[in-house]
């Protein structure tokens, strides 16, 4: 039990290749029971999506900034490191087990940047219309024969007070477009068509997002494996 009372789990054993360790033996899976989580992030976008998407399993979602907890540093090499490191730093200040997302936008034509740094691209005023501006400008800088491909990653980690972490990684590609369009999304939405689409992230209705993006990509694996 934890300072206040995190969330009783069980463990159940996966086959599954990918979750064996390195001598092919089984390992275990924890799944998360109904109750209070905490979302590990201060930026509402986020947590009201993160939100939503938890709805139909009887967490109660409580946001990092509404526990007043701290921000950490992100300096893992990854994804997946960034959202174990602010998970687990939830989980430990909090007592509750605690969801982290780590997401980027990917773009080609940039070597993959912003990446891991989209959320410093935007600086201390997270001004993502800034953000969206370097991107194109930066785009437009390598010529006219510069592509516009670009993928959105999005990586969940999932925390217990005690160290425990369960880890998923989500993917969506599209292109980026400008001006940017719409206002319904946060972040880089506004400039990013998923492919199948002619709207942007920041067209497109929130239930239709939440069934395609790459936080729902990484949250449907999430779902499996916890739920």
């Amino acid at each position: 039990m934890g300072r206040t009372g995190f969330l009783l789990s069980q463990e159940y054993k996966t086959g599954r290749n990918d979750m064996s360790d390195q001598f092919g033996q089984e390992q275990a899976i924890r799944k998360l029971a109904p109750g209070k989580l905490v979302i590990a992030s201060h930026n509402p976008g986020k947590v009201r999506e993160i939100a939503a998407l938890l709805g139909p399993y009887g967490i109660e979602p409580v946001s990092a900034a509404a526990l007043d907890l701290p921000e950490p540093e992100e300096t893992g090499t990854t994804f997946i490191a960034n959202a174990e490191l602010k998970a687990m730093q939830a989980a430990d200040l909090s007592g509750l087990p605690a969801l982290a997302d780590d997401s980027g936008l990917c773009v080609e034509a940039l070597g993959g940047d912003p990446g891991l740094f989209s959320a410093r691209w935007a600086g201390p005023e997270k001004d993502f219309g800034l953000a969206m501006r370097k991107v194109w400008d930066g785009i437009e800088a390598k010529g006219p024969d510069a592509g516009h491909d670009a993928h959105f990653i999005c990586a969940l980690a999932l925390a217990w007070p005690d160290g425990h972490v369960e880890a998923f990684e989500g993917r969506v590609d599209g292109i980026l477009v400008w001006p940017p369009r719409g206002d319904k999304g946060f972040g880089y939405d506004p400039m990013f068509q998923p492919l199948g689409h002619d709207i942007s992230f920041g067209e497109m209705d929130p239930d239709a997002k939440h069934a395609m993006s790459h936080r729902a990509d990484a949250f449907a694996q999430l779902v499996k494996a916890v739920f």
